[in-house]
């Protein structure tokens, strides 16, 4: 197949068949150099050579009421972690200096559970009016299904994106969660929209989807218009569901990356969990593709040493962008 004929089909506004898709999963690893050059090519157009920086803290660890099998904070979970309430506003702010110190352009403030509950949000939006005060940074918000009202006070004080992922197709999604629907998970996807958040919604690849469950992932995000697209790659947690779970390779996550690009071209892809372990030492190829990265560790699975990841960057000969609030036209 002609990857660079395929990536100035969709510059020139063409969405990819369904096939067109396949054909970029199934693509023989001696072609990964030309799929890759490909996707950089649609990257390019729109991101040049920046890439974005996002920081993770999680505000809340365990005590979640859902069944998630990916998730070492489920309550079916047995894996050792820890565990702890809602942290106050004064540690969050911390986080945000920290994020910060590592020239992250995004912080993102997660919580474990359901949804929050009005002392929770309380708590993460007094926190946030007085980052946006102290520190330059675009303040995310990943806090699970908003009730009525929650938007609008998450909006009032300056969060500028709600994620919420789909995390994986919807015909795959009761294999995953049944202690909430996939529909829940886009209407709190709409809802941030509704009041003016920029929508993040991104997925975790590699719990036993199949190829057309992926493609239908990211024709998902592109029906939602997320602005931003984390794609995790399962970091199977010894205790959940999933445990034991390994159905990835590099130049597979490569393949999937590349995809998420010709779907979305327009988006923020970032490589997200799991990308130390499933990447491995093809981590920097991805970014060919994507244009972001979480840095630092994740909710309960340590990341890349920011060192590394940064030097990882210059030896590339990629830039850090600072500006993460603006979206290419």
């Amino acid at each position: 197949m002609d990857w660079d004929e395929l990536a100035s089909s969709v510059l020139a506004g063409k969405k990819i068949t369904e096939q067109e898709a396949m054909n970029i999963l199934n693509c023989p690893d001696i072609e990964i150099l030309a799929l890759l050059n490909a996707a950089y090519t649609i990257r390019h157009h729109y991101y040049g050579n920046k890439v974005k920086l996002n920081m993770i803290i999680n505000t809340k660890s365990g005590f979640c009421s859902e069944n998630c099998g990916y998730c070492s904070q489920s309550r079916d979970s047995s894996a050792p972690i820890q565990k702890y309430r809602m942290m106050d506003k004064d540690s969050i702010i911390e986080g945000a200096e920290r994020a910060h110190k590592l020239n992250s352009g995004t912080y993102c403030i997660v919580a474990s559970g359901r949804g929050p509950t009005t002392r929770e949000l309380n708590e993460v939006t007094s926190a946030v009016l007085e980052i946006k005060n102290k520190y330059n940074l675009t303040v995310c918000a990943c806090l699970g299904i908003l009730k009525p009202g929650q938007a609008e006070q998450l909006k009032d004080a300056g969060v500028d994106r709600y994620n919420h992922n789909i995390n994986t197709s919807e015909n795959h999604h009761e294999q995953i969660t049944t202690s909430h629907t996939y529909q829940d998970r886009v209407n709190t996807v709409n809802e941030a929209k509704r009041v003016g958040i920029s929508p993040c919604s991104g997925v975790i690849v590699g719990m036993k989807e199949s190829k057309l469950d992926v493609i239908q992932m990211a024709n998902a995000l592109r029906e939602l218009d997320a602005d931003s697209i984390p794609v995790n790659f399962l970091h199977a947690i010894d205790g959940t569901a999933l445990e034991g779970t390994d159905e990835l390779t590099p130049l597979y996550c490569l393949k999937v990356l590349a995809l998420f690009r010709f779907i979305n071209p327009t988006k923020e892809i970032r490589i997200s969990g799991g990308r130390e372990v499933n990447l491995r030492s093809l981590q920097p190829f991805g970014l060919f593709a994507a244009n972001s990265i979480f840095i630092g560790d994740y909710l309960t699975t340590d990341g890349q040493e920011g060192t590394k990841d940064h030097q990882m960057l210059i030896d590339l000969g990629f830039e850090v962008d600072y500006e993460t609030s603006e979206m290419p036209i």
